[in-house]
């Protein structure tokens, strides 16, 4: 976690599920990640915007556009950024092998850590039964979670005003039901199994909401989380070291204004040397 205000570098950044164009996506908070946050590689993880939600309604207010405007800004300035679609954002998959705006997009990425270890980097959904043969039911599930948030986002609003601090009631109901723990743990044991049969040191991935960094019979399992209920984040240290990061909450912005465009006192210098 960042401890002070500053720049803190990385050898990689992996980042997923920010769902940009959702009510849910902590928009402001990973802004300030961003500013704070530089590393020579970055891979966004799959379902950075969520199409699934986009369909149904149109909401992209500023701070949205200025993810994807920050992000861009970073390749200029020279860092290596992979893009791995997921099922919320599988509209990209078509688009494989191909680079927009300096970003590679790939159905999955092999990163060689600077200790030499070697992760496959993959979203994750091919490995979930529900979204592979239940669409239907994936999509229940998603405004079943829609719903969550919603009640999450009231929940944490009276916590503020009694000067309670962020907690997500979402993610806690979610690791209290038995299936969704046993189903949680189902999913690692398969990535975990995936990367054995590719022969790789281990895996990172999204999908879940699930952020951890864990030994599964000897293949490291990493799982990013996301930026609507954890916002969370795995960095590679340039000693080969992962490290999962959940973003502070003091510096959310939790009063900003969702539609107000977000100010960056690096922009007009960043424009000019654009």
């Amino acid at each position: 976690m960042a401890k002070e205000l500053g720049t803190h570098r990385y050898r990689a950044l992996f980042l997923s599920d920010l769902h940009l164009g959702t009510r849910g996506c902590q928009a402001h908070l990973i802004l300030d990640m961003l500013r704070h946050v530089e590393a020579d590689t970055i891979y966004l993880v799959g379902d950075i915007i969520d199409g699934w939600r986009l369909r149904s309604g149109w909401y992209w207010p500023q701070t949205h556009n200025d993810v994807v405007q920050k992000l861009l800004r970073k390749v200029r300035r020279g860092a290596h950024m992979v893009f791995v679609p997921g099922n919320h954002d599988e509209f990209a998959r078509q688009f494989f092998g191909l680079t927009f705006g300096g970003i590679q997009i790939k159905r999955q990425a092999l990163h060689t850590a600077a200790d030499g270890k070697r992760y496959l980097v993959i979203h994750g959904d091919e490995f979930d039964m529900v979204v592979r043969h239940s669409k239907w039911l994936a999509y229940f599930g998603d405004w079943a979670y829609t719903t969550a948030l919603f009640v999450n986002t009231h929940f944490n609003a009276v916590r503020r005003a009694i000067g309670l601090p962020y907690w997500s009631f979402s993610a806690w109901a979610k690791l209290k039901v038995k299936n969704a723990v046993n189903f949680i743990g189902s999913f690692e044991k398969e990535l975990a199994g995936e990367a054995r049969r590719r022969g790789v040191d281990g895996v990172v991935c999204g999908h879940i909401h699930h952020a951890v960094i864990r030994d599964i019979d000897g293949v490291t399992y990493v799982n990013t989380g996301d930026f609507v209920e954890s916002c969370s984040l795995v960095v590679e240290h340039f000693d080969g070291r992962f490290e999962v990061m959940n973003w502070p909450a003091e510096l959310k912005g939790l009063a900003a204004d969702d539609n107000a465009p977000f100010e960056d006192e690096n922009e007009d210098v960043e424009a000019e040397a654009a």
